[in-house]
């Protein structure tokens, strides 16, 4: 039998190299962005203590690598004064578009409200594919900013955008953005038009209405527009692979996985009679410590793990099925109740909602294992009132009542201790958010991609590099 020589088999190893090199630079990029709504170090922190402990380690633990990163806003007067407290619609404005914008905007520009071209726009130009997973409806603010553009995030559909109110509170209008004004209609009819592969989550009321000057509703402009509609998850195990996905699960936000005891929150602390003589007299009685429970509303919807692997599977359906070119995708997957667990002072619906996150987040790293041009970037929009603080205050072996001021939860963790969450931003029936940094994790493909200290803004550079847009 003749065997090749040195030459030959030398041939042949470089060929080999070449073939490889050649295949592994047509391999498609892919970017999967996970925004944890709200998510500090703190919500971290008190997740990790009450799901595995204090010396207990969350997948994002074993990212390899962890930034900080500027929540940047501005006046919406004057776009070179700062903000130092962001809302959900200016930074995920700043992490799709990459520019810094004003409160309640949805990539739109502030003082001059000009449309920003946004990642998902711009990677659907390009060929990607592109989706959004979200536990809130797909119109809230943080999947609007990626797919459409409004000057206030509350306009989510045809009958919400003149003569807007909240709770009884009158808060503005969106009347430039009405089409018969030149405008592109609400977040729902944009989203309807948007072009995007995947968009799953709640939201089913701002789909109902009918379009601006038209007799037919923005759901049917969507299936029109190519979307295959789901309502149920029973329906995504049957997703056809050949049309864009619409995933409506409920009519507003997804009801959260877990809940306080009988429905409990934070509760003030209460002091005695002579404590209102003074401030060292009498004694404090703090709010009864509880476990968390299943929330009952919360049976029969779709695990955010579920709608991602969902979406992971549909866009890449090309590259398993040989249909067409692969280009890679864009992905934002969102915990969105992180954040509106914690304006309700409910520290048990935003740990099941952390929890959320980290079961996505572990399908995606299953996904990069087998597709390593993926990257993934697990970050937070803004920080949140809730606060981590003493069951027993260091003062309390004086014997003089030391409470917070704020409203205080207790909760009874697996390990056998007390965790003491505190909500105290304001005396309104909603807390707020914070100026906090915000962390930022990444897989292996952010090594020597992000650096240790970055903007929205960057984050929002870095994955266009990425992806060669």
């Amino acid at each position: 039998m003749n065997r090749p020589g040195r030459f030959q088999s030398g041939v042949f190893i470089l060929v080999a190299v070449l073939i490889a090199g050649a295949a592994a630079a047509k391999a498609p990029r892919n970017v999967i962005l996970i925004i944890g709504d709200g998510m500090d170090d703190h919500q971290i922190t008190i997740a990790r203590n009450y799901l595995v402990g204090a010396a207990g380690r969350l997948t994002l633990d074993a990212m390899p690598l962890r930034s900080a990163v500027q929540v940047l806003t501005v006046t919406d007067e004057d776009p070179g004064t700062a903000v130092y407290v962001a809302d959900s619609a200016n930074s995920a404005t700043s992490l799709a578009t990459g520019v810094v914008t004003s409160r309640g905007r949805i990539s739109t520009t502030s003082g001059s409200d000009k449309d920003i071209t946004t990642i998902v726009e711009m990677a659907n130009a390009a060929g990607m594919k592109t989706g959004i997973v979200t536990t809130s409806s797909v119109t809230d603010a943080t999947p609007a900013a990626f797919m459409a553009h409004t000057s206030m995030r509350f306009c989510e559909s045809p009958v919400t955008m003149e003569d807007i109110e909240f709770s009884g509170i009158s808060i503005g209008s969106c009347t430039a953005d009405l089409k018969r004004n030149g405008g592109l209609g609400s977040i729902s009819e944009q989203i309807a038009a948007a072009g995007v592969d995947v968009v799953l989550g709640g939201g089913a009321e701002h789909f109902s209405p009918q379009v601006e000057g038209g007799h037919s509703s923005v759901l049917n402009a969507a299936t029109a527009s190519g979307y295959h509609v789901i309502t149920n998850a029973a329906g995504l195990a049957d997703a056809p692979a050949d049309k864009k996905l619409l995933g409506l699960f409920s009519e507003s936000h997804l009801p959260v996985r877990w809940q306080g005891e009988g429905g409990r929150v934070a509760e003030q602390p209460e002091t005695s009679f002579l404590h209102n003589f003074h401030r060292y007299l009498g004694s404090v009685t703090f709010p009864e410590p509880m476990t968390c429970e299943p929330n009952p509303k919360a049976k029969g919807m779709p695990s955010l793990k579920r709608m991602t692997d969902t979406a992971l599977r549909h866009l890449t359906a090309s590259r398993n099925n040989q249909v067409g070119e692969d280009k890679g995708f864009f992905l934002m997957i969102e915990s969105a109740s992180i954040d509106k667990q914690s304006h309700a002072r409910n520290a048990c619906g935003s740990i099941g909602e952390l929890e959320q996150l980290e079961e996505a987040l572990q399908s995606a790293l299953a996904f990069a294992e087998s597709n390593p041009e993926t990257l993934i970037l697990v970050t937070a929009d803004h920080g949140h009132a809730a606060q981590l603080v003493p069951d027993k205050s260091m003062f309390s072996s004086f014997s003089i009542p030391v409470y917070s001021p704020g409203r205080v939860v207790r909760l009874k963790t697996p390990e056998g201790a007390i965790l003491a969450v505190n909500y105290a931003t304001n005396n309104f029936f909603i807390e707020e958010h914070t100026g906090v940094n915000v962390p930022l994790y990444t897989n292996d493909v952010g090594l020597g991609r992000v650096p240790t200290l970055v903007s929205q803004s960057e984050i929002y550079e870095i994955m266009v590099k990425f992806l060669g847009l």
